[in-house]
């Protein structure tokens, strides 16, 4: 089936699941976002991701009461939706720290100290996660002591990997500012 535009009834019916529809949405709004996409970045992996999450989140708009007000100006939005993943994926991809620990090159110079600075560092980790509230001790303990991947630990939390982030950088931050306000005058 061919659809000359997109109108109320057009939406109505995506909002319904009508297969047809949907079909076509997929197909027509797919390959215009993959020619987009192609163009702005380089991982055909990120041009899926963002392709396939600008439709869903299209689709879930729509099928929302009062989504789209304005059914002509539907390619627009969709146009926009795409902006707005690809932005987040950019921010995601450059602002938020990295879940998996960096590794560093070991040091190979002998310091006698460092067994009781480490026992002391330990212990003043330990002190401020055991103050934290218990989500945000468990969320760092699960990231930087037992070094989950993201993956497990959004799946066992039940949380997206945008929203872990999230989590983490909030348990990160309150446990700099704890642990600094105990121990920035002591040292």
């Amino acid at each position: 089936m061919r659809f000359h535009s997109f109108d109320a009834e057009y939406l109505q019916r995506l909002a319904s699941g009508d297969s047809v529809v949907e079909s076509h949405f997929t197909g027509y709004f797919g390959e215009l976002l993959n020619l987009k996409l192609r163009a702005r970045l380089r991982s055909l992996q990120l041009v899926e991701d963002v392709r396939q999450e600008t439709l869903l989140r299209v689709i879930q708009i729509v099928r929302k009461k009062g989504g789209v007000e304005y059914p002509e100006r539907f390619g627009a939005f969709v146009n926009a939706v795409c902006n707005n993943v690809l932005m987040e994926m950019i921010r995601a991809d450059t602002r938020h720290d990295s879940l998996e620990p960096t590794v560093e090159p070991r040091d190979q110079r002998i310091d006698l100290d460092a067994t009781l600075v480490t026992e002391q560092s330990r212990r003043q980790v330990r002190e401020v996660l055991e103050e934290l509230p218990e989500k945000d001790r468990n969320l760092l303990r699960m990231v930087f002591l037992e070094e989950r991947g993201k993956d497990e630990i959004s799946r066992d939390l039940q949380v997206s990997d945008d929203y872990l982030r999230v989590l983490l950088h909030r348990a990160k931050s309150k446990f700099r500012a704890l642990y600094f306000k105990r121990y920035s005058a002591v040292q």
